[in-house]
């Protein structure tokens, strides 16, 4: 029975440890390469923003401030990516309802301004970003250019 029990325990262990191995994640290296992809396009526009990144769990992998930026946008830029990251769509969705009259949104905990996009990986979301500091469109431009700078849209 014993040798039973311990067969069981390493053939879930192994399998665990092979099912964790597929699942892809977004980390530090990654998250990094989209974040200069998102500072290289606001540079070439002469944006000054904040790039927040979250992991495939949610949780703050990457936080950047570029020089001149507002704080203010340091907790928006956060706010956007965990929108996009809770809800797996574009944050400018929610604006768009908003303005289409959805004002019942403006009472969830949301934000609803473009700026934050999910980040997938083979179907599968891994994380998210959110960009802030100049006008919520150029936010969505320069989240949108990140990630298909660096291969995730």
């Amino acid at each position: 029975m014993k040798h039973i029990l311990t067969t069981l325990i390493l053939s879930i262990s192994i399998f665990s440890f092979a099912h964790a191995q597929t699942q892809p994640i977004l980390n530090l290296e990654k998250a990094t390469k989209i974040a200069d992809a998102a500072q290289e396009k606001a540079i070439s526009e002469s944006w000054n923003v904040v790039i927040s990144i979250l992991d495939q769990g949610g949780n703050l992998i990457l936080l950047r401030r570029m020089d001149g930026t507002q704080i203010g946008s340091i907790e928006i830029a956060q706010l956007k990516a965990k929108t996009a990251f809770e809800f797996k769509r574009s944050t400018k969705i929610f604006e768009d309802m908003i303005k289409g009259g959805a004002v019942h949104l403006t009472t969830m905990p949301i934000t609803a301004v473009e700026g934050g996009l999910p980040i997938f990986q083979d179907d599968v979301i891994i994380g998210s970003i959110g960009i802030s500091g100049v006008t919520s469109a150029q936010d969505g431009i320069i989240a949108e250019a990140a990630l298909k700078a660096t291969g995730f849209m």
